[in-house]
């Protein structure tokens, strides 16, 4: 019979027990059998009721995973089992062909061992995933079993004295020694969890994180197998397909990873550091606390990484092994067959297997995988150590933020840019510096290795080879340093740029009013332009830095072979040629990254720097001031003040930051008085320097009373409030801070009174990003009718009925912006709201109106906080509410002048109590005025209506270009439909492409071809040259004599190195192109970027106003910065990336499949297996990356918002709960980053594992058509490459995708219309001093904003002779300033129309109308530059032109006294300049241009009494001559006006002179004039 378990060879009767049982090797090995059948015998039944009942395995839960004791080790000795048993199976194989008949007991117990194996790790993960450790019995059986025969087995062997030499005992003693381990294993599962042979077996629950259902990042938690292949991550993977990933479907992060733990273990490793120096100036190193904390991560990343170095390196080899046997696979010699039989059957020795194609191919597979295995798994660890340590840094650094001194922040000596660079930049540094730490230490070794490999495949030659890579290596470093710093310079301009840009978008109105918008974008265009150089030299060091990293492996290549052919006697064979050009390819990689990682190394080095100094920065005293001991400070104020220094307290004890909880209440001291909330004595406090900010302090504040403190400007009532608060440095002196035993009981189960907690409402008002209702509150439980009495109190209802969802709606740095009145009274409202004994008011009324502080006053102070009986400290400089005040504190120059009741005063200072009352005079003068005039809050409420009327309007016409969706400000805009989400942008790309210029991209697309086929062509060339003339002598027949060889040397030789040549063109060829490419690639990106920026400004400019009515500043402003960077700089990197990948993959697959055509059979489930990968892993990537970018951004405001409101945060004491908060807001960062990198993970093991069975095919189809050994040699060589590529491949995708969109954006702004700047007449008919007289004919005029809004103004008729003054008045919204925009033709005038001078001005191209007429805003609007460039951009006018304007506005002496005169510097805004100032130079700017038409649109509205009485006196005498339209909003200011248009809802309803309309009792003007509107 053909097959029979013990053979069937003549001669001997395998079945013959004469020797001995035991002694026949075939019973041997059929004994081998029984424990595997035993334990698939018991566990298949086991299995599938366990199955069967669950039905699926949905329902256990993960909180039931848990792992037995030796978990990952057990896992680990399965997986080397199953790998040995790989091997006996492969070795019986290769025995079994060496007899006559088959033996399948040579193999056949391996196979059944193999199948056992996987039988018993999946039946232990059921058994795990269950809990049920009992039937861990029937695996302990099977272990002693297996051991007890691989036993016999062995001991057999070593009688019929076989040793090591022989392969298979070396199997079966591995083998004995596995299964004794895992025997050891469960026993050891045994001893911890006694659930057998013990009375009590021990309950255990699972982790903590796994019963907490909200933990969703299982990567600790589940099995090996799962762990390394990231097989849990699939459901969230694929489910991305369905519906977007949320941040409630990636839940919290697991508590070994949060950042609190994560801080803590960095926390108390610094400290350990600090206790040990003895120094205390020296700072505890960060690094030494870094490897304290995260070291053990590092070590295990670091050793994961040398496997998967030393296993990349078994590639080269294998193929190199694979190549030679092809050639010479003749039949081993009969001779050593006998000699190696015992049993009967045939031993082999180890080097014997190894000579096996097939074992060969199967050995490549396996160890690719499992280098891909190691390397996932060791990126994986160190982006997890990396994260973790983020976060711990972050949390370090905001604990310190929260107790920074706050002259520390005043001072200047830690600015807000500075802490939000920390958190932005260093720590992020100091995290990619981790990431890329193992290359450090793993990359020498793998150099080496692959140098002496090299060395021992080729010889000396390999030493120049691997010389010329060394050489290169420093330009490459060189290369990356430059980049870098090109990369800042381009930054330094693209701000410069977008500084420009924001200017003239703020100022965009004014702009197409004087038609100056061109000249100002030029100046835009100026900068670009540098920018663009900038840009293009980056680009240059980018295709340098890209042309290093292609060409470095050819030359190498080249430089070797060459040298090989002239040097070395032995001809070069394939198997060494194609072995060391895949060695040369994995030299590259590291030599590539080290200048990276040695660049993010010094970053790193700095970073560290930077924290160490901010950690090491003065802090404020301990919490001793709010308990009434300050002696501590005391002490520490005297010794410091010799020392002439002024940290604040000394270092040693200061590193508390952890105390969550409130400080403990003190017991009273009978010494306190009662009555007195504060009291400080002899207090002198400074703010850091030496000099006392406030000397002499003795006050007290009583309790439940209203106190004062009133004073100059400059005087020290702020710094007083800061004192008591604890927040400057004491010098000397006491605060006393009583205690009151009245609150200590809740009333009624309310809140009792937090005697710790102050409210403060500083006098710069601070937001927090929240909504309205959230700033109020302030963390406080909300109260409904408290909420509600506070909010009148403040008069904050009309402002919220505004908001577009009331009090819901968010505001702060991201949100709506409000103004100063709006958000100092929120400030306010939170004060009052929060339940505290004490109020700190600093200055509240200083940004609000008159009517606004007098409600705020007698409601909220008065009403409010003294029903309440709060001790309230109000700072003020409104005089008029000294007679509310229970108690009165004068300031003077830093110390107390007075302190009492009025009355007090009154009596024993007349001369300050006469000074007050004159100023209260002065102050009631004002009022009046103020009172006239429309109050600043309605002016207010107007703008932030004004801004929300147009958002609605914007989104009404929003709704019907459902195709090119604008994305609102990108926050919260993240439900895409699921059909678009997987498809590839290809659209944009065309466009974006396109925009490059069609040359570019056809010389990029031929160049890269070219390049290809050429890098193809020099492989096949080697080839060839390899595998040249019959079989080289020297390797086919090594006993002819060595005479016979050199007969036909030199013809050999030389027709050896006629390959030469055609090698070193090809290589020339490929190198040249190297370079081609990589230039192409990058000046396509430049152009495409100059083109697309250069569309999107002038387009923006052009665009009609309505258009920046309706679109958000910062989404267009996006625009700019954000989108044109990612085009600028991003998009081309991609681009080249991908190219290279794709056709590197696709050229690999051409050449196997020319070399092997049967590879093409496998080559279509690979190729659905990789759509299916990359079509999943795009979508979730994407959206994992917008999480990660939306996470990011709160966390970074948070940090500076929380800076910034320092003094309000401590003052209330709610440190704890930012603290809290920002733990929050950064796990949630990580979480989101946690789950990209696991996502990028999965997807580069899958394509790895593709790789690897790509490799497979090819060496199989290869071995099994045994085609010619030159071209298997190429084709393995590919496949090793496709392996790296693969993933590029999706990455690249899926990053171009993210990338396309910013093309998306900017493509979004290039479809707005324009303005049309033509108009009907030709420029050359209009006159050239149009208009001449300035007479102005209104016919049946309708204007309206947009062709979807209602008109604004209907059938107005007017007549204005030339030379008049007009006034024009009404109602808000009444439509006065939209005529004043009609007359620019800024508006869609859809009937009727303006005739100004008999032109009718529709007819007027835009520039020549905008260029003739003249107006002043109601905003003064100034831009950075010199004076001359505000008044006249277009550089037309002379200078005494200039000089007379200036007279005319009042300006002319102090521009004098400017150094530079007329070319003194304007900053940003004209901020150094006051608002009057500001507006005079804007009348200037009207009368530079001699217009005889002057419209003033409420020019007056915000400027103080006597600038307005200039202008008005201005434009009676300077521009007598002229027609002068006025907009008034205050109806006094036209009372002189030879004619009076009277505006109601869009319609004109009254025209006359003032006095005529006076007379008239019931017309609108006489109504408005009374009203005071």
């Amino acid at each position: 019979m053909a097959l029979s378990f013990c053979g069937n060879d003549r001669g001997s009767n395998a079945y013959s027990v004469d020797k001995g049982v035991l002694d026949n090797g075939c019973f041997v090995d059929a004994l081998n059998l029984v424990p595997h059948v035993f334990l698939l015998f018991i566990t298949f039944p086991i299995l599938f009721i366990g199955w069967g009942s669950q039905s699926s395995k949905v329902q256990i839960h993960h909180n039931t995973w848990l792992h037995f004791p030796g978990h990952s080790l057990r896992w680990i000795l399965t997986f080397t089992l199953l790998f040995v048993h790989v091997c006996e199976i492969a070795e019986g194989i290769v025995s079994n062909t060496q007899m006559e008949s088959n033996h399948l007991h040579l193999f056949m117990p391996a196979l059944m061992g193999f199948i056992a194996a996987t039988t018993s790790v999946v039946y232990y993960h059921n058994i795990e995933t269950a809990n049920f450790p009992k039937l861990l019995l029937a695996l302990f059986i099977y272990w002693i079993l297996a051991f007890i025969t691989k036993m016999i087995k062995l001991w057999k062997f070593a009688d019929a004295s076989l040793g090591v030499q022989h392969l298979r005992f070396c199997i079966t003693a591995l083998l004995v020694v596995l299964y004794g381990l895992l025997m050891a294993v469960e026993i050891n599962v045994i001893r911890v969890r006694k659930y057998v042979f013990f009375a009590n077996p021990q309950k255990v629950k699972p982790a903590e994180d796994l019963q907490d259902l909200g933990v969703r990042f299982l990567q600790p938690f589940v099995n090996l197998l799962s762990k390394s292949t990231y097989w849990w991550m699939n459901p969230l993977i694929i489910g991305a397909h369905k519906r977007p990933i949320e941040l409630k479907k990636i839940g919290k992060l697991p508590i070994a990873m949060r950042a609190l733990t994560n801080y803590m273990r960095l926390k108390d490793s610094y400290e350990e550091q600090r206790q040990k120096t003895e120094d205390p100036d020296k700072s505890p190193s960060i690094w030494k606390s870094m490897y304290r904390a995260f070291g053990g991560s590092i070590l295990l990343s670091s050793t994961l990484r040398y496997m998967a170095d030393l296993l990349g390196f078994a590639g080269p080899l294998c193929i190199s092994g694979i190549v030679e046997h092809l050639d010479n696979s003749t039949e081993i010699d009969r001779t050593n067959k006998t000699a190696n039989m015992t049993f009967g059957v045939y031993f082999m020795s180890s080097t014997e297997l190894l000579q096996n194609t097939s074992v060969l191919a199967v050995l490549l597979f396996l160890a690719l995988v499992l280098q891909r295995t190691f390397l996932q798994a060791s990126y994986y660890v160190t982006i997890e150590t990396g994260i973790n340590l983020r976060g711990a840094l972050l949390a370090m650094i905001y604990n310190k933020i929260l107790r920074l001194s706050t002259s520390n922040m005043s001072m200047g000596e830690m600015t807000l840019s500075q802490i939000n660079n920390l958190v932005a930049i260093e720590t992020n540094q100091l995290m990619w510096f981790l990431f890329l730490c193992p290359n450090l230490w793993a990359m020498p070794v793998q150099i080496i290795m692959g140098v002496i490999l090299l060395y021992y495949l080729l010889g000396d030659s390999a030493l120049i080879g691997a010389g010329v890579i060394l050489l290169l290596a420093p330009v490459q470093y060189l290369i990356a340093t430059k980049l870098a710093d090109t990369q800042k310079s381009t930054l330094d301009y693209s701000t410069d740029r977008l500084k420009k840009t924001t200017e003239i978008l703020k100022g965009i109105k004014l702009l197409k009013l004087y038609a100056w918008e061109n000249i100002f974008c030029d100046r835009v265009e100026e900068t670009r332009g540098k920018e663009l150089t900038s840009l293009k030299t980056f680009a240059l060091y980018t295709s340098m830095s890209i042309f290093m990293n292609a060409a470095i492996p050819i030359a190498a290549v080249l430089a070797t072979f060459v040298t090989h052919a002239y040097i070395e006697e032995v001809r070069l064979s394939p198997a060494k040629a194609f072995a060391s050009l895949a060695l040369f390819h994995i030299l590259v990689t590291p030599l590539f990254l080290l200048s990276t990682v040695v660049r993010f190394a010094v970053k790193a080095l700095v970073s560290v720097q930077k924290l160490s100094e901010f950690l090491q920065s003065d802090e404020l005293g301990d919490d001793s001031w709010r308990n009434t001991e300050m002696s501590m400070s005391l002490e520490v104020g005297k010794k410091y003040k010799h020392h002439g220094d002024t940290k604040t307290i000394n270092r040693k004890g200061r590193y508390r930051m952890d105390n969550y909880e409130q400080p403990m209440r003190r017991q009273l001291r009978p010494t306190e008085t009662e009555d007195v909330a504060v009291q400080v004595n002899d207090g002198f406090f400074t703010w850091g320097s030496n000099l006392s900010t406030l000397s002499d302090i003795n006050i007290r504040i009583p309790t439940g009373q209203l106190t004062m403190i009133v004073g100059q400007v400059g005087c020290g009532k702020s710094s007083l409030l800061l004192a008591m608060l604890g927040e400057m440095q004491t010098i000397s002196g006491k605060v006393y801070w009583s205690n009151l035993p009245g609150y200590e009981i809740l009333f009624d189960g309310s809140i009792s009174k937090n005697r710790y907690s102050v409210a403060y409402a500083a006098q710069k008002s601070w937001l927090l990003n929240a909504t309205v209702e959230e700033n109020i509150t302030f963390g406080s439980p909300f109260n409904k009718q408290r909420y509600k009495a506070v909010i009148d109190a403040c008069s904050l209802q009309p402002d919220i009925d505004l908001l577009p969802f009331g009090d819901q709606t968010e505001i702060g740095e991201r949100g709506i912006n409000l103004s100063g009145g709006q958000r100092q009274r929120i400030c306010v409202a939170r004060a009052l709201y929060q339940n505290t004994n004490i109020v700190f008011l600093d200055d509240p009324f200083s940004a609000l109106d008159i009517h606004l502080s007098d409600h705020l006053m007698q409601e909220g102070i008065l009403k409010f906080l003294q029903d309440d009986k709060r001790t309230v400290v109000l700072v003020t400089h409104k005089l008029q509410y000294l007679i509310h005040a229970d108690w009165i504190i004068a300031m003077k120059d830093g110390s107390v002048l007075r302190e009492g009741t009025l009355k007090d005063i009154q009596t024993h200072d007349v001369e300050l109590y006469e000074h007050w009352k004159t100023l209260m005079n002065r102050q009631d003068q004002e009022l009046e005025k103020e009172t006239e005039m429309e109050s600043q809050t309605t002016l207010e409420r107007k703008t932030l209506r004004r801004a929300f009327y147009s958002r609605e309007a914007k989104s009404q016409t929003d709704d019907e270009d459902e195709e090119e969706e604008v994305e609102e400000d990108d926050d919260d805009n993240m439900s895409t439909t699921t059909s678009r989400r997987s498809k590839i942008p290809w659209k944009m790309c065309c466009r974006y492409l396109s925009s490059g210029g069609f040359l570019m991209v056809f010389l990029m697309v031929l160049s890269k071809l070219a390049k290809h086929s050429v890098m193809v062509a020099i492989d096949y060339w080697l080839a060839a040259w390899t595998s040249s003339n019959p079989h080289n002598q020297s390797l086919a027949d090594p006993f002819i004599n060595a005479t016979n060889y050199t007969k036909n040397d030199d013809t050999q030789i030389a027709e050896h190195r006629s390959y030469v040549p055609v090698f070193i063109i090809l290589c020339g060829a490929a190198i040249a192109l190297c370079l081609i490419t990589s230039l192409t690639v990058e000046f396509l990106g430049v152009a495409a970027a100059t083109n697309l920026h250069h569309n999107l400004l002038n387009k923006i400019i052009h665009a009609p106003i309505r258009f920046f009515d309706v679109t958000p500043l910062g989404q267009i402003l996006n625009r700019f910065s954000a989108d044109t960077n990612i085009i600028d700089q991003h998009i081309p990197q991609t681009l080249e990336s991908l190219t290279r990948s794709t056709l590197l993959c696709l050229s690999a697959i051409g050449v196997i499949a020319f070399v092997t055509p049967a590879f093409l059979i496998a080559l279509v489930p690979l190729t659905v297996a990789f759509y299916f990968i990359q079509k999943y892993f795009r979508v979730a990537s994407k959206d994992l990356q917008d999480l990660d970018d939306s996470t990011q951004l709160p966390l970074l405001c948070y940090f500076s918002e929380t800076a910034e409101g320092l003094t309000t945060i401590r003052a209330f004491r709610h440190e704890a709960r930012f603290k809290q908060r920002m733990l929050e807001l950064t796990d949630t960062n990580n979480t989101a980053y946690l789950f990209l990198s696991a996502a990028n993970r999965w997807l580069e093991v899958r394509t790895d594992y593709l790789g690897a069975v790509i490799v497979l095919t090819a060496a199989v189809a290869a071995i099994w058509t045994s085609s010619q050994s030159g071209l298997v040699g190429l084709g393995l060589t590919y496949a090793l490459t496709v392996t790296n590529y693969l993933n590029w491949v999706v990455r690249n995708l899926s990053d171009l995708e993210v990338q396309m969109a910013a093309v998306k954006k900017v493509n979004s702004f290039l479809s707005t219309e324009s303005e049309n700047y033509e108009g009907s007449m030709d420029v050359s008919q209009v006159p050239k001093d149009w208009p001449q007289h300035g007479e102005i004919k209104i016919q049946d005029l309708c204007v309206r904003y947009d062709t979807m809004l209602k008109p604004v103004l209907k059938h107005i008729n007017a007549y204005i002779n030339p030379g008049q003054k007009v006034g024009i008045c009404g109602r808000t919204g009444s439509g006065k300033s939209s005529l004043s925009l009609a007359f620019f033709n800024m508006v869609d005038v859809f009937e009727g129309k303006i005739v100004i001078d008999g032109i009718d001005i529709c007819k007027l191209p835009l520039q020549t109308l905008r260029s003739r007429l003249s107006i002043i805003l109601q905003d003064p609007v100034l831009f950075s530059g010199s004076i001359r460039l505000n008044l006249d951009p277009e550089c037309t006018c002379t200078d005494d032109r200039l000089w007379e304007a200036l007279e005319i506005a009042q300006l002319k002496n102090m521009v004098k006294a400017l150094p530079g005169g007329l070319d003194a510097v304007v900053t940003e805004g004209g901020e150094n300049f006051s608002v009057g100032q500001r507006q005079l130079f804007c009348l200037a700017r009207a009368f530079v241009r001699k217009s005889s038409i002057l419209i003033m649109d409420e020019a007056t509205a915000s400027i103080d009494m006597a600038t307005e009485n200039i202008l008005q006196k201005v434009v009676m005498t300077a521009f007598a001559d002229r027609t002068v339209v006025t907009i008034a909003h205050l109806v006094s200011s036209i009372l002189e006006a030879e004619q009076v248009l009277v505006f109601e809802s869009g319609t004109l309803v009254e025209s006359d002179s003032a006095p005529n309309l006076l007379a008239q009792e019931d017309s609108l003007f006489s109504i408005l004039v009374r009203t005071h509107k």
